[in-house]
C-alpha cells in the first residue's frame, strides 16, 4: 500500500506539473519561432549591408575617377594659363624694347643731327 500511495502522489505531482511542462513546450516553440525570425532578419540585414558596401565601393570608385579627371583638367588649365602668361610677358617685353628703340632712335637723331637754321625765302618784286 505504501507503494500505491507513493505512485498516487507521484501521479498527482505529475498531473500538477503537466500544465507547466505544456507551457514550457509552448514557450520553447515560440522561442524557436523567434529565433527563426531573428535569423531571417539578420540575413536580410546582412544582405542590405553587403549591397550598401557594394554601392559604397562603386561611389568611391566614381569619386576617385572624378578627382583624377579634375586633377588632369586642372593641370591642363594651369599649363594653358602659363602659356598665355608667357605670351603676355613676351609681348610686354617686345613692346617695351620697341618703344625704347623708337625713343632712343629719336633721341639719337636729335642729338646727332645739327640744328638747321630755318631760312625763309621771300620773293620780292621790283618794279
Amino acid at each position: 500500500m505504501d507503494d500505491q500511495i507513493k505512485i498516487a502522489v507521484l501521479d498527482q505531482k505529475f498531473e500538477d506539473l503537466k500544465p507547466i511542462i505544456l507551457k514550457l513546450d509552448a514557450t520553447i516553440e515560440k522561442l524557436s519561432d523567434v529565433n527563426t525570425n531573428v535569423s531571417r532578419l539578420l540575413a536580410v540585414h546582412e544582405e542590405r549591408i553587403s549591397k550598401q558596401e557594394e554601392i559604397d565601393e562603386i561611389l568611391f570608385d566614381k569619386i576617385d575617377k572624378l578627382r583624377d579627371k579634375m586633377d588632369r583638367n586642372n593641370d591642363h588649365f594651369l599649363q594653358r594659363l602659363r602659356q598665355v602668361e608667357k605670351r603676355v610677358w613676351i609681348s610686354f617685353g617686345a613692346i617695351t624694347v620697341i618703344s625704347l628703340a623708337i625713343n632712343t632712335t629719336t633721341f639719337l637723331t636729335k642729338t646727332l643731327t645739327p640744328a638747321v637754321d630755318q631760312v625763309i625765302m621771300t620773293r620780292s618784286y621790283s618794279g
